[in-house]
């Protein structure tokens, strides 16, 4: 679904998406994606950020209680902290305007291969104490409840759960994820980690579960009681 109340850059987006084998539709005004997004459960979702009506800030923030799968940002505001605030609101990538068609359709295809279940590799799941993985089943269990989680904050947790008791870099994150080199400047896996460690129990001023490394990285810890 794309959310774009510039009609003709919304037609162009959509045609060029289609006709590399996407099926596209198009809102234009945010309170109507309010709406729909929920209600269609599209697989991916390319959001403007100025809009009539809601904002993509606030649509983004609002179907986010009814919506898990990706949200693509994208704006012609470039400041970090827009990018920031989108991706606090639950945003899983942004990419600034104007953007060429195939650079966008690269970001599209990235996020929808994480949805996508892999038949290649028998269900995994991974359980520390209260804290359950189900990377089968894309779900977050803590104390026997099910945690809501967007889908890049999912990823990045399992990531560094997969890989517990080791550090794993900005760059060597950044790379699995998105697919391209850290530019050492993007925060964007370091506001994930702050959205991910209340939501697994961690303490965000003291946090036991996932640490960070001084000038190294992440470390998802196995055993928080150990020692």
């Amino acid at each position: 679904m794309i959310v774009e109340d510039d009609e003709r850059l919304a037609t162009l987006t959509s045609d060029y998406l289609t006709a590399n084998g996407l099926t596209v539709s198009v809102v234009s005004n945010g309170n109507e994606a309010i709406r729909r997004i929920p209600a269609e459960q599209p697989d991916l979702v390319v959001l403007d950020l100025m809009l009539p009506g809601a904002d993509g800030l606030t649509v983004c923030r609002e179907v986010r209680r009814h919506y898990r799968n990706p949200i693509l940002m994208l704006t012609a505001r470039t400041d970090d902290m827009d990018q920031i605030l989108g991706l606090e609101m639950g945003a899983d990538d942004y990419v600034a305007k104007p953007v060429k068609p195939r650079l966008l359709l690269a970001r599209v295809r990235a996020l929808l291969r994480r949805i996508e279940p892999d038949t290649d590799s028998p269900p995994s799941r991974l359980e520390f104490g209260n804290l359950i993985i189900d990377n089968s089943a894309r779900e977050v269990i803590l104390d026997g409840v099910s945690v809501e989680m967007t889908s890049a904050e999912y990823d990045l947790l399992w990531l560094l759960a997969s890989h517990a008791g080791t550090v794993l870099s900005r760059e060597t994150i950044f790379e699995r994820l998105r697919g391209i080199q850290y530019d050492g400047q993007d925060r964007s896996i370091d506001v994930r980690i702050s959205r991910i460690r209340p939501k697994v129990g961690d303490d965000p001023d003291n946090p036991r579960r996932i640490k960070t490394v001084r000038s190294k990285g992440y470390l998802f810890v196995a055993d928080i009681n150990a020692g």
